[in-house]
């Protein structure tokens, strides 16, 4: 453990909360696994579970108000500035179906309280296994990307247990149906639970098949009892159905993978490694860290936040955790994990910032297995958008909504307070990280041209309105979740939305050459950002409009990140600008996705010290449980992944950045990292790219896969660079200014 960085974090004691459970998952299963020598707890989730509830009155479409937004975009022209407030159909705030899980998997060895002398739990990344190790025996878990199904392995002397399968976790509603089945087949035991919601034909059924080597197994309802084996082996599944489910004929398959001349755990893992393992180690963080450090248990080194070794481990769990939480979905809110029915905001995809800052690192970092979650994601929900568009703006394309169960795309979730329905800038920076990933990779999807096809009609049909100046203007306009100081919550020319608008016309024009001229001239009508008073890009650039300047979003610097529209190379007036409305935003309720939105801004600005604040605030807040998953505020409180799965992002951006013709090192040093190494990222030209620096310099190795003339910017200043597809580049680093 100390001739690098730590791939894995782990603990002396079981997790006495589920919030610190050791976290596995595929993208579609995921498992907290608490580590419990005497009652081993392992809670089930899937990607899909959500609770149904009430749709009377077809109050979970979108609003249908197309027939008045003339009336509201003229009254908002004219100066009434409240104009917007009451441009709804009057329903009031309703949440997406929340998130919850499934079940937990109990396997009670012993009853009382158990002797934890040299218990040991921890997590490899790399593989993606939780093992538990207590008196002999032996607990380990992973959930497989290659079979896809929860797999748990139990080793010792003359196991004795009882194993169910127990729906009961905090909040779960007393009025669920449920369902327990246990029966004995030649090859161990099969055991299932159903869970039906109250008033719905909505269910969800787990199936566990326990092969047993030795000992014997007889039914103890409502699961079995084992005694005198010398393991145990477990394979789960959810199935998510109306009607019944066929547990016998999952049992089957699940049996069949059991087939195989090999160890099944082993033949299992090998599979699942093949793929988990090539992801995961394609990118790694080493900042030189003390041995000693890196040897430390993870709640330990939490109680250390300048430490080296807690950032590289950091990286690396939050590498890990985006990895194990995107497959048929991207991450939600909590990830892919909960260990409660009473999720805070739904457990749901928050689409107007969360989202994007916690799958910022995909394209750099080497995962597009994270970007393909998304896409799927997008793909899915593209005729919900489609219904949006035409709702609320009479329109053509898509509008994306703000919020999502993960299933429904529909705009519903908004009030007067947050009239989230009027965003129309979601689509485009939905689909920005798509288009990060075509440049890294050099070919152009036809589903994220497609998409961009459609933003592109709806900013046809929908941008009709000019102001004074003959300039086109976005009415009605919101930059969530954020108002005027003296307006409504609805508004003008919000700079997110001219940001979008204008990004998406000319990246349509890009992917569809046949509009191209017709969409650049649109795009060309938009008018500029504003700077206020203070010297700061204006939230909104509708003149007369006031910034409110205590907010943790920060939806106006979109320009700034992730677009290249507003940088100190192409634009350093408007990047001062924007540099000034950094230092007037405030924290507002202190949440970790403002303080990291906030420190990935900077570094596109090349503050250093900004990042610096913003990074130490999350790590001085007490924002990680020991799983190293994180909260939403500090203490620890709310679950929630923002941090964890945006904190690799924010490192490898102040280290290295990339558009497809300029490549920007170390523009913002942290004295945090006085030096390291960054292996394996990929930038938007086609380059992989490893990074090694010291105060005395360094290194960047660059490995083209295609050919390309770029802008190389180091602390040294600018200079152009030729590469060659398949031709590695070495280039020098100077010495750190001191």
């Amino acid at each position: 453990m100390t001739g690098g960085p730590v791939h894995g974090t782990w603990e002396p004691r079981p997790a006495a909360r589920w919030e610190d459970a050791f976290l596995c998952g595929n993208g579609r299963h995921g498992a907290l696994v608490l580590g419990d020598p005497d009652d081993d707890r392992t809670v089930v989730t899937h990607h899909t579970l959500v609770r149904p509830n009430d749709d009377a009155g077809g109050r979970r479409l979108p609003p249908l108000l197309a027939d008045r937004l003339t009336d509201v975009q003229d009254r908002l022209l004219s100066g009434d500035l409240t104009a917007a407030e009451d441009f709804t159909d009057g329903r009031p705030l309703q949440w997406v179906r929340p998130f919850h899980p499934a079940f937990r998997i109990r396997l009670r060895h012993h009853e009382g309280a158990p002797d934890l002398t040299g218990h040991r739990r921890e997590v490899d990344f790399a593989t993606g296994e939780a093992t538990a190790r207590h008196d002999g025996r032996t607990s380990r878990v992973f959930v497989s990307r290659a079979d896809d199904v929860i797999v748990q392995h139990v080793t010792g002397r003359d196991l004795t247990l009882r194993l169910s399968l127990d729906h009961r976790l905090p909040n779960a509603p007393a009025t669920l149906r449920v369902g327990h089945g246990a029966v004995l087949t030649p090859e161990g035991a099969l055991l299932s639970l159903r869970v039906r919601h109250p008033g719905s034909d909505l269910a969800y059924t787990g199936v566990t098949v326990a092969a047993v080597t030795g000992g014997r197994t007889e039914l103890a309802p409502p699961g079995v009892r084992i005694t005198g084996a010398r393991s145990v082996l477990l394979l789960t599944r959810i199935l998510r159905h109306t009607g019944e489910a066929d547990v016998a004929a999952e049992g089957r398959v699940l049996r069949d993978l059991l087939t195989t001349d090999e160890p099944a755990y082993d033949t299992l893992l090998g599979r699942h490694l093949a793929l988990h393992r090539t992801a995961y180690e394609r990118v790694t963080l080493d900042l030189d860290a003390d041995p000693a450090e890196r040897a430390l248990p993870g709640s330990a080194l939490l109680a250390r936040p300048r430490s080296t070794a807690l950032l590289e481990r950091l990286f690396a769990a939050g590498r890990y955790h985006l990895l194990s939480s995107s497959g048929t979905l991207p991450p939600r809110l909590t990830g892919l994990w909960t260990g409660d029915w009473d999720t805070a905001w739904s457990g749901a995809f928050t689409l107007d910032a969360n989202l994007n800052l916690q799958t910022a690192s995909a394209a750099a970092a080497a995962l597009p297995e994270v970007t393909e979650a998304l896409a799927i994601l997008i793909q899915g929900q593209l005729p919900h958008w489609r219904d949006n568009a035409r709702a609320v703006f009479g329109a053509r394309g898509v509008v994306a909504p703000a919020h999502t169960d993960g299933a429904s795309g529909h705009s519903y979730h908004f009030s007067r307070e947050y009239p989230l329905h009027l965003w129309t800038a979601g689509a485009d920076w939905l689909l920005k990280p798509l288009v990060d990933h075509d440049e890294t990779y050099g070919a152009r999807d036809p589903r994220t041209a497609a998409a961009l096809a459609e933003v592109a009609d709806f900013y046809e049909d929908f941008l009709t309105r000019t102001g004074p100046d003959g300039r086109l203007v976005v009415v009605p306009s919101y930059s969530p979740e954020n108002r005027p100081a003296n307006g409504g919550w609805g508004a003008l020319n919000a700079a997110m939305d001219l940001s979008a608008a204008r990004h998406a016309l000319h990246t349509a024009a890009a992917y569809h050459p046949d509009r191209a001229d017709r969409l650049r001239a649109l795009a060309d009508r938009l008018p500029p950002h504003r700077v206020n008073a203070d010297g700061a890009l204006a939230e909104w650039a509708w003149p007369g409009l006031e910034d409110t300047y205590d907010h943790r979003h920060l939806s106006h610097l979109y320009g700034v990140w992730p677009l290249d529209e507003i940088s100190p190379y192409d634009t350093p007036e408007l990047a001062e600008a924007a540099r000034r409305a950094l230092q007037l935003r405030g924290p507002e309720n202190g949440s970790a996705h403002g303080h990291l939105h906030h420190a990935l801004i900077a570094a596109r600005l090349r503050d250093g010290r900004r990042v610096a604040d913003g990074l130490g605030r999350v790590l001085d807040g007490d924002f990680f449980h020991d799983s190293l998953m994180s909260a939403h505020y500090p203490r620890r409180n709310v679950y929630n992944a923002d941090a964890a799965h945006t904190l690799p992002a924010l490192l490898i951006e102040a280290l290295a950045q990339s558009t497809p013709d300029r490549l920007v090192l170390l523009p913002a040093p942290l004295p945090a990292l006085p030096s390291g190494r960054l292996t394996g990222i990929r930038t938007r030209f086609g380059a992989a790219l490893d990074l090694t620096w010291t105060p005395d310099g360094g290194t960047a190795v660059l490995r083209p896969d295609r050919t390309a003339r770029i802008a190389l910017w180091t602390p040294a200043g600018a200079q152009p660079l030729d590469l060659v597809a398949g031709e590695e580049r070495v280039v020098p680093l100077p010495p750190a200014t001191r």
